[in-house]
């Protein structure tokens, strides 16, 4: 794995991808996955959060409070997944677990002062690394990557 001067990863060699595969979708978006995964991962690093932490308390702050389930239907996870995850930033201090007052059986989790004090920082120190993993690209072609990726995971809209 080399890192030019600008820091941005070379994800796929220092010749490229394979010409059999530089037109194979699969491999390319696995590859910049694989590469945003990593520069994100390292931003997060000292935040003490790991992307799917991230993203978790990105949509719990995104309104009212939201039920365990509700949380893991928005990121597309299953409920394991999603108790594991929570249990996790509980332990951390950023996010609290209560009985829903209209249902009890449900458990509504909402961020701590904590939990917003860190997604703050954690969210800059993503963004930044997404800045620069998305460098090579002019700003508009950036927007436009993001739009068509949008538009291919959740088609109409």
């Amino acid at each position: 794995m080399s890192t030019a001067a600008s820091g941005q990863r070379d994800l796929a060699g220092p010749a490229g991808p394979p010409p059999e595969l530089a037109g194979r979708l699969g491999y390319l978006l696995k590859h910049a996955q694989l590469g945003l995964a990593e520069l994100t991962s390292a931003a997060l690093e000292p935040y003490g959060l790991t992307g799917r932490e991230l993203a978790v308390l990105t949509v719990l702050a995104s309104g009212e409070p939201a039920s365990q389930q509700q949380a893991a239907q928005r990121l597309g996870v299953d409920r394991t997944t999603m108790v594991a995850l929570v249990d996790d930033l509980e332990d951390e201090g950023l996010v609290q677990r209560r009985a829903d007052a209209e249902d009890r059986r449900r458990n509504v989790v909402e961020l701590t002062d904590k939990g917003r004090g860190r997604l703050h920082e954690a969210s800059m120190a993503a963004q930044e690394a997404e800045r620069r993993f998305l460098a090579p690209l002019s700003r508009k072609d950036a927007q436009r990557l993001k739009a068509a990726l949008l538009a291919v995971i959740q088609p109409g809209s």
